[in-house]
């Protein structure tokens, strides 16, 4: 019964950490679709109200507010959020700006309304744009509060021809009124909730790098034979009120505070310090350990030099250390991160690309780069049965990972029928549920 517990336990703690990774991303995913589905709504609505009375300058207007929300909600599923984010904004300071010009003049009977929206989108922007470089995030917030500002200190219009008769105006400057102040309060609702998040966060990961409260987690990687050939470490934050995080909770934030240094500095001592006790034992001394390698750690100048003294320090093999590199992190500077590469392969220390052909690396990359496996993505690999296209990429990949002298590993194999696959097209490496999940040290020491 007591094994029973521990396994619910920490069965529910990892859901508990797999949800709450998701969160922050979730809020705002769903902020950017209802957003996209309000401006989809509200276009049908005025074009459908307006067209009836002949007013087609606003149609032609309600039309564009018609295909940016529909823009957005593709570009959102597609999860390009950038581009969603820049077309959002754009379109709305754009379309408001123009409304309030063009049909919404200050009368006595009936003041202007349509540029109390921009108090919102300058809250939005903050929200939105909040990990992008400032000049982005505070241009756009600012661009729409001068653009109130000077909507509001004057009565300037290009021309009156397509204003909007007063006894549609004095309702619609009430209705406006409410739901922009409504849109306005909410948002700053959601700003501070969210800066107190983040300050908590922040605290409680400043506490965590402090007492070392994260964990490792091995996940499996065998050969074709059944062999259990190393494992890739994958990091927990064991939360004293929260439970076991997953990374997707706290890896972003770390990333943006520089807290993401002294945690990787923690994961590379303990991969070495695990290393070396396998170092004298038949049974564990040939595993490798694969450790995921952070932009921001990378392009520390004491980079080459804290991982050889690692390695002298701890007295391990550098050929069972595998850094992984991601694809946005070898296009950021590709001459440094060659030369350092160079540096530690001649020492032993082994190179891999994580989810290759997702991001924006080319055959030159590879060509300069010497590494020595390549990850397959496991969005490739969960439809490859079904899709032509995944088919198409895997065999392309393992034949050219093959063809330059490198392993190919195949991660997120789930089923058998994929791993036939993955072998009879050349594969020798996998990673996935299929195998093993991610397991404390004590469950993979048994695994193995």
């Amino acid at each position: 019964m007591s094994a029973l517990s521990t396994f619910g336990k920490r069965v529910r703690l990892l859901w508990q950490g797999a949800d709450l990774a998701l969160v922050g991303q979730q809020r705002e995913r769903r902020m950017r679709l209802l957003a996209s589905l309000v401006m989809v709504s509200m276009g049908l609505l005025w074009g459908l109200f307006f067209s009836f009375r002949g007013y087609w300058a606003i149609v032609v207007m309600d039309v564009v507010i018609i295909l940016s929300g529909l823009t957005v909600f593709w570009l959102t599923l597609r999860h390009r959020v950038r581009t969603a984010n820049l077309i959002l904004f754009s379109a709305l300071i754009l379309l408001i700006a123009a409304s309030t010009l063009l049909l919404d003049p200050p009368t006595l009977a009936a003041p202007r309304a349509t540029h109390l929206y921009l108090l919102p989108v300058a809250v939005g922007a903050l929200m939105a744009f909040r990990d992008e470089p400032l000049g982005l995030r505070y241009g756009i917030s600012l661009l729409s509060l001068l653009l109130f500002l000077g909507l509001a200190a004057s009565n300037w219009r290009p021309t009156d021809l397509h204003a909007l008769p007063d006894d549609v105006r004095v309702i619609g400057s009430w209705l406006q009124g409410v739901v922009a102040m409504a849109l306005f309060f909410g948002l700053l609702h959601i700003l501070q909730t969210d800066t107190a998040e983040r300050s908590e966060l922040d605290h409680d990961l400043r506490a965590a790098v402090r007492e070392q409260q994260f964990v490792l987690y091995y996940q499996p990687q065998l050969d074709d034979n059944g062999r259990v050939t190393g494992a890739e470490l994958l990091i927990r934050w064991l939360h004293p009120q929260r439970g076991l995080l997953a990374p997707g909770e706290f890896i972003d934030h770390a990333e943006h505070t520089g807290l993401i240094i002294p945690i990787g500095q923690w994961v590379l001592e303990q991969t070495a310090a695990q290393l070396r006790q396998w170092k004298d034992d038949a049974l564990y001394r040939d595993l490798g350990l694969a450790v995921n390698i952070s932009q921001k750690q990378f392009s520390q100048a004491s980079f080459v030099a804290e991982i050889l003294g690692l390695i002298e320090r701890h007295g391990i093999d550098a050929q069972r250390l595998e850094l992984e590199l991601t694809e946005t992190l070898i296009v950021r500077d590709l001459e440094d991160l060659a030369r350092k590469m160079t540096a530690l392969v001649e020492q032993g220390v082994r190179f891999s690309l994580d989810d290759f052909g997702t991001g924006f690396s080319s055959l030159s990359h590879l060509k300069r780069l010497p590494l020595s496996k390549l990850k397959i993505d496991r969005s490739f690999i969960c439809d490859v049965l079904t899709d032509a296209n995944s088919e198409t990429i895997v065999r392309t990949v393992i034949a050219l990972g093959r063809s330059m002298g490198m392993t190919v590993i195949a991660e997120g194999v789930e089923t058998g029928a994929q791993r036939r696959f993955l072998a009879d097209n050349g594969c020798t490496r996998f990673q996935g549920y299929l195998l093993g999940r991610p397991m404390p040290l004590a469950d993979f020491c048994a695994f193995v």
